[in-house]
């Protein structure tokens, strides 16, 4: 479940020199609008991957953000002033959670006119997640068979949608609750995860994306092909 953060301006913020993220010429300063709270988030606050990414403090926290540009790098040239946008900033720019983020231009895009800030900031990390999964690693082509596992979750939910997109055919675990849901969204086979067994129904699949871990990674060697 992600959690909107969402702000409402009736007049342009002032920045001060104090308040904002120093630019860089790569990069634009935005104005934050709604930003989104992902897993990585706590475990990060947690303190969990202290061992593996080397924090200074003060340290802002955030992956997601959707906003207003306010100020471009000399070397920016795919945005202006004034344009909405989207992003997932990188580790060392990571700060959504702020009134003002620094966001490199390559890890951006423009908003869709019809997609609100709140909508919009719920994409970035979990959107790249499936589509670099599925698409970037997985090479998911048309009429493929792919088992996403939690389909009804924050990442499952674009994976479903991404794979139909390609054609491919997809098989998904949920709840019975959620069963409509991930229906909606474009699934062909619906496994309840509580009553049924992937391992048991699926066979001959070309791709598992798993967000689960634990025992549904060795099963799910069990319903690919050789």
């Amino acid at each position: 479940m992600k959690a909107a953060i969402i702000r409402n301006y009736e007049a342009p913020v002032e920045i001060s020199e104090v308040d904002r993220p120093t630019l860089q010429d790569d990069s634009v300063i935005i104005e934050v609008h709604s930003a989104s709270l992902n897993p990585i988030d706590n475990i990060l606050r947690a303190g969990y991957l202290r061992q593996m990414i080397e924090l200074s403090f003060p340290h802002v926290m955030g992956y997601d953000a959707s906003g207003v540009v306010v100020e471009t790098g000399k070397n920016v040239q795919s945005v202006k002033v004034g344009d909405s946008v989207l992003a997932r900033p990188n580790q060392e720019d990571a700060g959504a959670i702020a009134e003002f983020a620094r966001i490199k231009e390559d890890e951006l895009a423009i908003k869709p006119a019809g997609v609100s800030h709140t909508d919009a900031a719920s994409i970035p990390l979990a959107g790249l997640t499936a589509w670099q999964a599925l698409i970037s690693k997985g090479n998911l082509k048309k009429d493929d068979k792919v088992l996403i596992h939690a389909g009804s979750g924050g990442v499952g939910t674009y994976a479903i949608q991404i794979a139909k997109h390609v054609g491919a055919y997809v098989a998904t675990t949920t709840s019975a609750k959620n069963t409509d849901l991930v229906k909606s969204l474009g699934a062909d086979k619906v496994i309840d995860y509580k009553t049924e067994k992937f391992q048991e129904i699926l066979t001959d699949y070309d791709l598992v994306f798993d967000m689960l871990g634990g025992d549904s990674i060795t099963e799910s060697f069990k319903i690919l092909k050789k």
